[in-house]
């Protein structure tokens, strides 16, 4: 069985963005300790600044830039993974005890798989996040999701979350964390 939720990012009060018309994502969970996030932005593509596709690597910073991002705590713990997610191909993952404690983890096991398809409409970044890479507890908890997105485009950057808890933007808030995601029942 798989459990499937659709829902749509926010942009934060602090920057508008008129080249980003919305940012909807697709999760799915399934029995198989994956999380698959489908991230689909719709606006005008040629003024998103996006870095050329490239080999598959980890990257620094891809928040700087156009980049959408998953943030994964168990249900209750104050431990969480940030997972970043570049158009480029690039990724990077951080690990974190509590709030910004933590730090970026180098480890080939964790790589998500991405996959992007664009038109002068539609950005698609579709992933595959192994959870059973973060801990043994993870494919079988509920799980506190955070979805969020930073886009530079020609009007300056706007960063995107299901929920903005903040005066200014800030991703690792696990008030953010919006979406329960309970685990997959036996099919």
């Amino acid at each position: 069985m798989t459990v499937e939720h659709r829902m749509d990012l926010r942009c934060h009060a602090s920057a508008h963005s008129e080249t980003v018309r919305a940012i909807g994502v697709l999760v799915r969970r399934s029995a198989g300790a994956e999380l698959q996030m489908t991230f689909r932005l719709d606006g005008d593509i040629p003024r998103i600044r996006v870095c050329p596709p490239g080999a598959s690597r980890i990257g620094t910073q891809l928040w700087r830039h156009t980049c959408f991002e998953a943030f994964i705590a168990v249900e209750g713990q104050p431990a969480y993974h940030e997972f970043n997610f570049a158009p480029s191909g690039e990724w990077a993952v951080y690990a974190f005890s509590g709030y910004r404690n933590g730090g970026p983890v180098a480890n080939e096991m964790m790589r998500p798989q991405i996959a992007v398809r664009s038109t002068g409409s539609r950005l698609e970044l579709d992933t595959i996040v192994r959870l059973d890479c973060l801990s043994a507890i993870h494919p079988r908890a509920s799980l506190r999701i955070g979805l969020s997105a930073v886009i530079e485009a020609s009007d300056g950057l706007s960063y995107w979350a299901l929920r903005h808890p903040a005066d200014k933007p800030d991703f690792h808030d696990a008030d953010g964390f919006a979406l329960l995601l309970k685990p997959p029942g036996p099919a």
